[in-house]
């Protein structure tokens, strides 16, 4: 139950902070958006850390190095969100955003990408998938 509830926790936050982060970037930029994003998301983690850090820097070197480019997508997800959100509005925006996780996650998953555990992916997850893909159209289609 604690990862279902952190993960509409996630969701919540996610969705917000997108539409917070599109009207902030129309008033000073998509690029100076990002910026207080990430800066801000540093100084905070960075107190956080201070207070309740309990890991070892000096296991870096023996991590993946791909595994790095965690904080490069965290700009890259932070500008598509913006944009996704400016032209397709929220909802749709989010719901594709969604979708697109959803996919990226099920290859990660069916081929143990990265280290994670395989797990198959059956016709269960493509319907479920093609049925949020047809209520986006829906959402979308003006009748």
């Amino acid at each position: 139950m604690f990862g279902f509830i952190i993960a509409i926790i996630s969701g919540i936050a996610m969705s917000v902070q997108g539409v917070f982060n599109t009207k902030l970037s129309d008033k000073i930029g998509t690029w100076e958006t990002n910026t207080i994003v990430q800066g801000s998301a540093l100084v905070l983690t960075l107190i956080i850390l201070f207070f309740f850090g309990n890991g070892n820097f000096k296991e870096l070197k023996s991590a993946n190095k791909l595994y790095l480019l965690g904080g490069a997508l965290g700009v890259v997800i932070t500008f598509t969100v913006i944009l996704s959100i400016k032209s397709l509005g929220t909802t749709v925006g989010i719901g594709t955003i969604l979708i697109a996780q959803l996919l990226a996650a099920a290859l990660i998953d069916a081929f143990g990408l990265f280290g994670s555990e395989k797990v198959p992916f059956s016709f269960h997850e493509i319907l479920g998938i093609v049925i949020m893909i047809a209520g986006i159209v829906l959402f979308k289609w003006k009748f």
